[in-house]
């Protein structure tokens, strides 16, 4: 049996009875007002775990705007990496192989960084290893562009060095062909003129009329234009550095001056017959490190294949010297 249930009314200042209809609706409101909140709460859970908010939609906007600017970078560095692999595969098997040096190692050019933690402050984000891959390989990128860079600055002071070892080593005829009356005698043994006695000729002796231009066969400093070394007269000294000195004897006379710089192809001088000689000619020598060479081996720079084999022919015959 249901209890009766009463509540104080204020105005008759007495306890009334509860009817049950009136019960029956509070009870449906209680009902209805826990069934709404019930309905909201789960409306708002399903929003906020299915539904993306304005915000929300925009930050993954954003971030797949970030993804998509990584991967284009990763792109480009990707080209990146391909070009400087090809210039230093160049560098090492060209460049310095073509000027003497030694290659760069592989472990040098790709050494990575040590110690601390470089990428500490990128961890913690949605795409942190996409990042930190990201600048990993944009360091090692830079740091491998920093060893070409050095090693390209190398090659070019190689490059300037050895321009002007080929200014200077002593690379053409001194006396030109259209000038010449014969090629009198090279580099060897021949017979001595006034004393017909067989010993080494350390130059060689181009045949010209007394007047004939002498030209510079490489850059260089003049040394010496006098006659004070007994044999040569009036000669000519060239120091073109590298250890290269050329020397050009038996001048008529001299058209440059102690210290004076030249270049290849200068006039120096004029044919004569001073000195230790027999007739008017040339007597020619260069030097390499103090040591007297045969200059047959530096006509490259004005004479062709025949001119050179014709001068050959001529230069190994064992006959008398001029001086």
């Amino acid at each position: 049996m249901s209890k009766v249930k009463y509540y104080y009314d204020s105005e008759t200042l007495s306890y009334r009875k509860i009817e049950r209809r009136k019960r029956r609706t509070f009870k449906f409101i209680g009902l209805f007002i826990l069934a709404a909140g019930l309905f909201g709460f789960l409306t708002m859970f399903i929003t906020s775990q299915y539904i993306e908010s304005p915000k929300e939609k925009a930050l993954k906007r954003e971030l797949s705007n970030m993804q998509l600017q990584y991967q284009l970078i990763n792109k480009k560095m990707d080209q990146a990496q391909l070009v400087l692999e090809d210039v230093a595969n160049r560098d090492n098997h060209i460049y310095r192989l073509y000027f003497e040096t030694n290659p760069i190692p592989d472990e040098q050019r790709r050494a990575g960084f040590g110690g601390v933690n470089r990428y500490k402050n990128l961890e913690g984000f949605d795409n942190s290893k996409l990042i930190i891959e990201s600048n990993k390989r944009i360091d090692m990128l830079q740091k491998q562009i920093v060893v070409q860079s050095k090693s390209l600055d190398e090659i070019a002071k190689l490059a300037e060095e050895k321009e002007k070892l080929l200014e200077a080593i002593p690379a053409i005829q001194p006396v030109s062909n259209e000038d010449l009356t014969r090629m009198a005698s090279g580099y060897g043994y021949r017979t001595d003129p006034f004393t017909k006695v067989r010993k080494f000729h350390y130059g060689m002796d181009f045949t010209a009329p007394r007047g004939t231009p002498v030209y510079a066969s490489g850059d260089g400093v003049v040394t010496r234009a006098d006659s004070q070394s007994s044999g040569y007269g009036n000669h000519i000294r060239i120091d073109h550095g590298f250890g290269y000195v050329s020397l050009y004897g038996h001048l008529y006379k001299y058209n440059v001056k102690k210290n004076q710089k030249v270049k290849r192809g200068d006039l120096i001088g004029f044919v004569g017959n001073t000195g230790r000689s027999s007739g008017a000619h040339l007597h020619y020598e260069i030097f390499k490190d103090d040591e007297r060479i045969n200059p047959l081996n530096f006509y490259y720079g004005n004479l062709s294949a025949e001119e050179f084999d014709e001068l050959l022919k001529h230069a190994t015959l064992e006959n008398q010297s001029l001086d």
